[in-house]
């Protein structure tokens, strides 16, 4: 299993957020790019980076960080937040990012995502699926949808979409432990599907849990900023 350590952005500093609540910010670090650094010493090669600002905004902000992240490591990132034009997605690509992040315009406007899939392709996209109680939700979490999460699994899986990510909001920034239950019934359901587990994860424990179900990736954010997971420790998942 893949350790995808996550880089949240506000003001252009290395942040987190309780449930997807602006207002619920703890900075850690203001210079994103040590962060970044730390975990490519420790061996980890990928990273998800989140453009909060954009993804309020609804337009790419935090351009200036992937650049920079790219420029200065070998980081496999993926970038996300506020892309909802192709010119934004251009700046994303242009900034260094490997994959982008699409979440919101994939529900609103799917005319517009399965065209830059098929102009792209398929596998230049990580696509989130935000979830309360099995519903998508949107726009940093601030409005639920009535769609379910099976659904649009499928109807993205029937585009060719190779990845996707899944955070469960009511247990993000919470370290109560991942939604292992709701991951194992996407994972029943399409298991040719490379899954990325995201939000809850507090320990060792859950990730090995992850593993066992058969998550390919895990996004770990804020168990290692408070040091409930040790970059030393995800060594044994770095093959």
């Amino acid at each position: 299993m893949q350790i995808i350590p996550a880089i949240d952005l506000i003001d252009g500093k290395c942040v987190r957020l309780t449930q997807g609540d602006y207002e619920q910010k703890k900075i850690y670090n203001e210079h994103p790019l040590e962060v970044a650094k730390e975990f490519e010493d420790a061996g980890l090669n990928r990273l998800h980076l989140v453009d909060l600002d954009g993804a309020r905004a609804g337009v790419v902000k935090n351009w200036k960080v992937l650049e920079t992240i790219a420029g200065k490591t070998n980081l496999v990132i993926d970038f996300g937040g506020g892309i909802k034009t192709e010119k934004d997605l251009q700046i994303v690509f242009d900034s260094g990012a490997a994959l982008a992040t699409i979440g919101s315009i994939a529900v609103k406007n799917e005319n517009e995502f399965v065209g830059w899939l098929k102009k792209m392709g398929t596998g230049k996209f990580l696509l989130g699926a935000d979830v309360k109680e099995e519903k998508i939700a949107i726009h940093g979490w601030q409005e639920t949808t009535g769609l379910w999460v099976y659904d649009f699994v499928e109807k993205y899986l029937q585009y060719g979409v190779k990845q996707i990510f899944c955070t469960d909001v009511s247990k993000d920034g919470k370290l109560e432990g991942p939604s292992t239950e709701l991951y194992k019934n996407i994972l029943q359901k399409f298991p040719e599907l490379f899954f990325i587990a995201s939000g809850g994860i507090s320990s060792m424990k859950d990730l090995e849990e992850l593993e066992k179900i058969g998550c390919g990736g895990a996004i770990v954010g804020k168990a290692i900023y408070e040091n409930k997971i040790s970059l030393k420790e995800l060594k044994t998942f770095i093959k």
